[in-house]
């Protein structure tokens, strides 16, 4: 059992109030909040060892990059890659799969196959379609059934020896749906396919073991996992990251530099051109700490409690569609008919209450339905029973003033 109290103390954000009543934050697939344990450890960086990494022999440059390298091993062991190399340190989950997708651009060639599936966030998609104009590959897509499942037997037909790359997320962010990432990757090594993995929005439910799933890359953001903004993880077996050209160039990712030729450092630096988020990633080390000392078997439990606890409440308001089923994390994306979505978002918020209204960056799942978007609202381990029922009296009077 969690002690939610004594977890919510650790947020300062959760004292505020938003227009005049306390604030209920529900937004937490767009990006979680921060405990103060990595608030602290972010002062403590830029109050005592501020420096630049890699390059200075001076102490406050050891110390940070003695931090910042100490990160870098607590995200390898977080998601037990092999080597902490394979750990590459971006700018977030858009930023990793561009470059996996540049890379890929001089691996393609005309006539090639890459496979996304119908409930990928824009980051998700974009890359890849920019990808097809650039090599000639053709773009083919997983269809998804009303259930907001993905279709495994048009998965499997999908599959050739043309087909190069398969990707995927883990979890949905717009529907909080969980695919089935093991069957998807071992089918698509069965033609010698690489797979992408999106984890951005299952990382603050489930840890993700990319030995264990055998992936070849796996993506995140650390703002989703307790962490600051602005950082995010790559992780390639080293094959692949072998394999790919560098993504950036500039200083940290060179060997040697000549006006005749340049030639590139090894793992992971290739990769990390230019001075990086040295405080960020330093912090999401102390963000995966937080999280795995409350433990991530114990906080998917009680999430899935509020998840039942919230479907059973919001269905109960009647004229509800809920969007997304079977296996699920945190997250209810939902309608009420003749309103949009905007207009519940709107008085919910006069209410203190953070929800996301729109297509969340997921506008063919949106086409699918037939619908401009949804509200969703998402849940975190900080969150309480008491506040999803205040949240299903705002929505109430939100259907009566709008009805």
């Amino acid at each position: 059992m969690l002690d939610i109290q004594k977890i919510r103390k650790d947020f300062p954000i959760l004292n505020r109030e938003v227009n005049g009543k306390p604030l209920i934050y529900f937004d937490n697939a767009a990006t979680s909040q921060t405990p103060q344990q990595v608030i602290d450890c972010i002062t403590d960086y830029y109050t005592n060892y501020n420096a630049n990494i890699h390059r200075g022999v001076h102490t406050l440059s050891q110390e940070a990059t003695d931090a910042y390298e100490e990160a870098r091993i607590k995200i390898q062991k977080h998601f037990n890659a092999a080597k902490p190399y394979e750990m590459i340190l971006t700018s977030g989950t858009t930023d990793s799969i561009n470059l996996v997708a540049n890379g890929f651009a001089s691996l393609l060639k005309k006539g090639d196959e890459i496979i996304v599936s119908a409930l990928e966030h824009h980051s998700n998609i974009v890359p890849w379609q920019m990808l097809c104009e650039h090599t000639g590959a053709h773009l083919k897509v997983i269809p998804m059934f009303e259930s907001g499942q993905l279709d495994m037997d048009a998965y499997t037909a999908l599959l050739n020896e043309r087909t190069k790359l398969v990707f995927c997320n883990h979890v949905s962010n717009a529907l909080g749906v969980i695919n089935p990432i093991e069957f998807i990757i071992e089918k698509a090594h069965e033609v010698g396919a690489a797979v992408l993995i999106d984890g951005a929005q299952a990382s603050p439910h489930i840890k993700a073991d990319v030995q264990a799933l055998n992936v070849d890359f796996y993506v995140a953001s650390a703002h989703k996992i307790c962490g600051p903004t602005g950082v995010g993880l790559l992780y390639g077996k080293e094959e692949w990251l072998t394999k790919l050209p560098p993504y950036r160039g500039g200083g940290e990712m060179i060997d040697q530099v000549t006006f005749e030729k340049t030639t590139y450092a090894g793992l992971p630096h290739k990769f990390e051109a230019g001075t990086p988020n040295i405080c960020g990633v330093i912090a999401f080390g102390a963000a995966l700490d937080y999280m795995n000392d409350i433990g991530f078997e114990a906080i998917a439990a009680y999430e899935n409690e509020l998840l039942e606890y919230a479907t059973e409440k919001l269905l109960a308001i009647g004229d509800v569609t809920i969007y997304g089923s079977g296996a699920k994390t945190a997250v209810i994306s939902f309608n009420i008919e003749n309103i949009h979505p905007y207009d519940i978002g709107t008085i919910v918020d006069k209410l203190g209450i953070a929800v996301r209204t729109g297509h969340h960056c997921a506008q063919p799942i949106m086409d699918f339905y037939k619908i401009p978007g949804t509200v969703r609202a998402s849940f975190s381990f900080y969150n309480t029973k008491e506040e999803i029922d205040s949240f299903i009296e705002a929505t109430k009077k939100a259907k009566m003033m709008l009805s």
